[in-house]
């Protein structure tokens, strides 16, 4: 099956320093691209993945499950700790659940952990219903496109197959239990006006994994896409910053790109601020 215009897989080889983004349930790479070469632009080695039954049409996805879009995640990241030193794992939606699980199974062969409104349930009376309702009807109303800004499009279905929500279901209760597992440092962004996934997921989110070093940032001009939303650019630089701080502090010292583009690194005595200097760290689980 074609993929949609748009939907398509990004990579782009840089330093040592590489990024897994990760994109949500019904939705495509479309939505994370300006993250993605944000990053590149900066030096980064970047990939970020169709997942299986995606970017293409809703019947392809019926017929897919949590298991895949995870073994394709998980084969990126492998193919990431080849290829750099530093790993980090991010995502938005679903694709925060996927990075959190990358965290809590690869452990230090990941990093960090960014995430913008990450799930962690699928809410109201109708998912207990979906193990018998998916055989039953076929799909409900799409989740996609819930942005404030105008004229800001996301690319996805319209429909939501009921057999891959009740996977994604599964999936969801499963990485809940396997929080705990997380130890590396998280930046966690999450969107107020969030009209698909609830603040309870978040705060579910930072109350359960073991990382030390959390911080929380309030995105207060956006809905769930917040990628593609008015504060995308401050998600693109806090990621950024979050990477850096953390290379730095392995004693690797921090990637920049030059004014030529090709990159370069800065020591132990960079002025750069930290994330947690400035927003305050919270300690989760």
């Amino acid at each position: 099956m074609p993929v949609l215009p748009g939907a398509e897989p990004y990579r782009h080889e840089g330093g040592e320093v590489g990024v897994l983004l990760c994109h949500g349930f019904t939705g495509s790479p479309q939505a994370l691209r300006p993250w993605a070469e944000y990053l590149a632009g900066r030096g980064l080695t970047v990939a970020l993945p169709l997942l299986p039954g995606h970017g293409t049409r809703w019947e392809e996805l019926r017929v897919t499950g949590w298991q895949d879009w995870y073994a394709e995640v998980d084969r990126e990241l492998r193919v990431l700790r080849e290829r750099c030193a530093h790993v980090f794992v991010a995502g938005l939606s679903m694709g925060g659940a996927l990075a959190l699980r990358l965290a809590a199974k690869h452990g230090d062969a990941v990093d960090g952990v960014v995430l913008v409104n990450p799930s962690n349930k699928v809410h109201g009376l109708a998912a207990y219903a979906l193990p018998v309702v998916r055989h039953l009807v076929p799909t409900t109303r799409g989740i996609t496109g819930d942005i404030a800004k105008e004229g800001v499009e996301e690319l996805g279905y319209d429909k939501v197959p009921l057999h891959a929500a009740h996977s994604l279901r599964i999936f969801l209760r499963l990485v809940d239990g396997e929080l705990p597992q997380v130890t590396q440092p998280l930046l966690l962004l999450r969107s107020p006006g969030d009209h698909v996934v609830p603040p309870a997921d978040s705060d579910r989110v930072l109350g359960r994994v073991s990382s030390r070093d959390v911080t929380e940032i309030l995105l207060e001009q956006s809905h769930h896409v917040a990628t593609l939303d008015h504060d995308a650019g401050r998600i693109f630089e806090e990621s950024h910053r979050f990477v850096t701080r953390l290379v730095k502090e392995s004693g690797a010292g921090s990637v920049h790109q030059s004014d030529t583009g090709s990159e370069k690194r800065s020591g132990a005595g960079s002025d750069e601020e930290s994330v947690g200097q400035r927003e305050g760290t919270a300690t989760g689980g």
